[in-house]
């Protein structure tokens, strides 16, 4: 494989303004997405706490990412056929 000498990347005025806009374009999108989460967050919350069907912290986070735990098929009998110990 052949050597050779590093490539030189020059930043320019230009790029550090256009990165400077970008940024504060998204700084600004995620601080309105963020005041727009935050009474509907607490709202959810209340009606959590408040509600009739108040699930675990496990089962909460299960629901979020969608995890549906199947119960495990008998005790050593699954394992051993009808042998009883």
């Amino acid at each position: 494989m052949l050597r050779r000498k590093p490539t030189r990347l020059e930043l320019k005025l230009d790029d550090i303004e256009e990165f400077e806009s970008i940024r504060k374009d998204l700084e600004s999108r995620k601080k309105q997405r963020e005041d727009a989460e935050v009474p509907a967050a607490g709202e959810e919350a209340a009606s959590i706490a408040l509600g009739a069907d108040h699930k675990s912290r496990e089962q909460i986070i299960n629901d979020r990412i969608g995890y549906k735990p199947q119960p495990k098929a008998g005790g050593r009998a699954a394992h051993f056929g009808t042998f009883e110990f």
